[in-house]
């Protein structure tokens, strides 16, 4: 091995471990969390994509649907303050990524075929296409959706009326 190699092999176990330190940062917080909310649900950790991912899982997943709230407003607030709690312990910005009862994976789903037709209806009209305004993941599926179908896109607009525009090729 090269000192070059080495030198990044040491650097990505070090995001590793620093990634899997947030989510058990996250995880003890949400636990308490559920403590307190007096919830069932387990937790599971991953790292996906250079983010700790956390998701809250039960087999009684309408319970949980409490803490995802209407649209995944009570979600993207939770996922924030989990953030925060983060934050506080290591002193670092956490891109950490929270799902509960699986929203978010199925909405991830649901944005990459909306992402994949839209880029279908622009390469069969050749005209740009506006989409409803989203949220930053959700834009983040979509960009990914149209790219992997061959097309550009790019987001415009302000917080929270941000949307995203595909573009011909």
């Amino acid at each position: 091995m090269t000192e070059g190699t080495t030198t990044a092999a040491a650097e990505s176990g070090d995001t590793l471990t620093r990634l899997e330190q947030e989510g058990e940062i996250a995880a003890d917080y949400l636990e308490g969390l559920l403590d307190i909310a007096d919830l069932d649900g387990d937790i599971d950790m991953d790292v996906e994509a250079d983010r700790a991912a956390v998701s809250i899982v039960s087999e009684s997943a309408r319970e949980l649907q409490k803490l995802v709230g209407r649209d995944g407003e009570v979600l993207e607030a939770l996922q924030e303050l989990t953030r925060l709690a983060v934050h506080r312990e290591t002193g670092d910005r956490s891109r950490l990524m929270l799902d509960i009862a699986g929203f978010r994976a199925k909405k991830r789903e649901e944005l990459a075929a909306l992402g994949a037709q839209a880029a279908a209806d622009v390469k069969a009209s050749g005209e740009p296409l506006k989409l409803a305004p989203m949220t930053p993941f959700e834009r983040k599926v979509v960009h990914d959706a149209v790219a992997a179908a061959g097309l550009k896109s790019e987001s415009e607009g302000e917080e929270p009326q941000r949307f995203v525009v595909v573009l011909p090729a």
